[in-house]
């Protein structure tokens, strides 16, 4: 199960690469920055209902910042 959510957690560090794509240098760097110290901030979580949400969550929020960069390209 700790290998399941490791596999979770490492296709999320896929937000790093969208976050390549946001076309302004500000808004590249500010968002590298977040996702960073979330991953740092969360790196120590235990809790298996806990990592699991934070993983949830950072799927919601790679498929919104994707869909955003589809938009913003059309």
């Amino acid at each position: 199960e700790t290998t399941g959510r490791s596999q979770q957690v490492l296709l999320l560090y896929r937000i790093l690469q969208a976050i390549q794509q946001v076309p302004k240098d500000f808004y590249c760097k500010y968002l590298k920055d977040w996702a960073r110290e979330e991953f740092k901030r969360n790196k120590s979580a235990t809790e298996e209902d806990i990592t699991q949400r934070m993983i949830t969550q950072g799927n919601m929020q790679l498929k919104e910042l994707e869909k955003t960069l589809v938009l913003a390209k059309s």
